[in-house]
């Protein structure tokens, strides 16, 4: 089964976001099928800046790069806006699928684009983007790449407007439907009646929409079911606790952090020294 087939199927694929080559191997060390690059983890972690249109389509790419070189699992990508018009979008898939991205995530807004959660959008009409969505399924070279048609209309041209250029996006061809930031368990449910198409839930802590299980969203008619902030979060919550204590201690305490053994695990010590053993011994 490829993921093609899984954002069609009968069960919610839960997907993490992560930023860097670390955090993908962790999201697959745990068992997740797939995982996605953040837009917003990538401005945060590579720029120290918020997701507000600080990061092109050179960082995109090499990001993923070392992001898919790392697992063996789909990495879907956060590709923004395309940063620019129809042919700057079919470029960059033709980029992320030969970097091994396995789709990419397309939003609608007007560059500089803002995080789907924050004030101040605005979308282009939607003629210009069923180009750019056009683009980019013109470019992939596999059926197994997946296209997921992201809108803000719900933010500016409010829930009726954003299910119709859903509908509209999927027609086109998208292999899913993303109507970013509803805002009420009652608006996902219009959504998901509204739209026959796979959907994505994107879950943000303390963002818009309201946090709800996989099982509960696949009832409204959710499929992919994204937490794209979750490791970013926890991690700088865990560093800066750290960083706290050895500021204040001189020293650290902190009995969550992994152990020597355990992070040299994590990032394949144990098959590179292998590897040099079996190379030495040649």
């Amino acid at each position: 089964m490829t993921l093609a087939d899984d954002i069609r199927g009968r069960h919610p694929i839960v997907v993490p976001g992560v930023y860097d080559a670390l955090g993908a191997r962790m999201v697959q060390s745990v068992g997740f099928g797939a995982m996605f690059q953040t837009g917003y983890g990538t401005s945060a972690t590579l720029l120290g800046m918020p997701d507000y249109g600080f990061v092109g389509a050179a960082e995109t790419v090499d990001n993923a790069r070392r992001i898919c070189s790392a697992v063996s699992v789909p990495v879907i990508v956060d590709a923004d806006t395309g940063y620019g018009g129809a042919l700057n979008v079919h470029h960059l898939v033709r980029q992320l699928e030969e970097a091994g991205a396995g789709g990419i995530f397309l939003e609608d807004q007007r560059w500089p684009k803002r995080c789907g959660h924050m004030e101040g959008k605005e979308v282009l009409p939607q003629g210009e983007y069923a180009e750019k969505l056009g683009a980019a399924l013109d470019a992939r070279q596999s059926r197994d790449f997946v296209v997921v048609a992201r809108t803000d209309a719900r933010a500016t041209e409010g829930l009726d407007a954003a299910i119709q250029r859903g509908q509209d996006n999927y027609r086109t061809g998208a292999d899913a439907i993303f109507v970013e930031a509803p805002r009420t368990i009652e608006e996902m449910r219009h959504i998901g009646k509204a739209i026959n198409a796979p959907l994505v839930a994107n879950m943000i802590e303390g963002g818009a929409t309201p946090i709800q299980p996989a099982e509960s969203l696949h009832s409204m008619g959710f499929t992919l079911v994204l937490y794209p902030l979750s490791v970013l979060y926890a991690s700088a919550a865990a560093a800066l606790s750290t960083l706290k204590d050895l500021r204040r201690n001189g020293t650290t305490t902190n009995p969550s952090m992994l152990s020597f053994e355990q992070f040299n695990e994590l990032v394949g010590l144990p098959g590179v020294r292998s590897l040099a053993e079996r190379l030495a011994s040649k």
